[in-house]
């Protein structure tokens, strides 16, 4: 299929692609299919949010471990459960970024990351209720720090710790990010 963006141009991608949000995004729940865009520069990571249902509608995306490698949060059983969640490995987070005119103003949505379950291409965005993140991270020191060689590209959470192969125990499939005995 194909879909004319007014910003990305002429995106072509296969129907299994389309990561379906059944609350929609904030502020724009009326518009539930989306495509992860990658980036073609290999070391910007950046990548984009397209609406298949509003070729105007695109947000710039970045994983958030990129940003802040101690980036962590438990997810609500019922957030586990609207997602149909089975094993921690099926989890992509990202947060939404504002670029504005002034570049070096850059900020990251850490209170509100999307959360995808990449399995069954079925994503949502929630606020959390750690009040240590902000809607307005800002984020361009990070990603110049890390220009020199870190992982650029959007991946799934990072864990020292995996579910199992019959599925992960609640504690496991809640928990994203760092170990939570570090914490």
């Amino acid at each position: 299929m194909i879909l004319e963006s007014s910003i990305l141009g002429q995106l072509e991608y296969d129907e299994e692609k389309i990561i379906t949000f059944p609350q929609g995004i904030i502020a724009f729940e009326q518009y539930k299919r989306y495509l992860l865009v990658e980036n073609q520069d290999q070391h910007n990571p950046l990548w984009w949010l397209q609406s298949v249902d509003e070729p105007d509608l695109l947000f710039t995306v970045i994983n958030p471990f990129v940003i802040k490698p101690d980036y962590n949060f438990e997810l609500a059983p019922g957030d586990v459960e609207d997602l149909g969640i089975e094993k921690r490995e099926d989890l992509v987070v990202l947060s939404i970024v504002v670029v504005p005119e002034d570049f070096k103003k850059m900020t990251a949505n850490l209170l509100a990351p999307v959360v995808i379950n990449a399995r069954l291409k079925k994503g949502k965005q929630i606020i959390l209720q750690d009040k240590n993140y902000s809607p307005k991270h800002l984020i361009i020191e990070e990603l110049q720090q890390r220009s020199s060689g870190q992982q650029a590209r959007p991946s799934k959470t990072p864990s020292s710790r995996q579910g199992t192969q019959t599925g992960p125990s609640k504690e496991e499939c809640c928990h994203v990010g760092a170990d939570p005995k570090k914490r």
